[in-house]
């Protein structure tokens, strides 16, 4: 099963998450939301109209890695990833 991580580059939580995600060889497709502007745009129109982000909205926080099964199950935890790809 393919899953999508969108983050970014610069994150340390992204580049942990991406590692850990290589260790178990997932098929992933990485969106890094400072690459290009649709990249952006696209994480900024999930951001804004996701409920899972309504806890994020407003505060410092980024909201990412965010992880996207190919089902549209959506995840902020690598962990639980890890365990679904497994």
């Amino acid at each position: 099963m393919k899953i999508t991580v969108i983050g970014s580059h610069l994150c340390p939580d992204t580049l942990e998450a991406l590692g850990k995600l290589a260790v178990i060889k997932a098929d992933t497709d990485f969106k890094d939301i400072l690459a290009n502007h649709d990249n952006l745009r696209s994480y900024l129109k999930l951001r804004d109209t996701n409920p899972m982000y309504d806890d994020i909205r407003g505060t410092d926080r980024m909201g990412i890695p965010c992880f996207i099964f190919e089902n549209g199950d959506m995840s902020f935890d690598t962990d639980e990833v890890i365990k679904k790809l497994s």
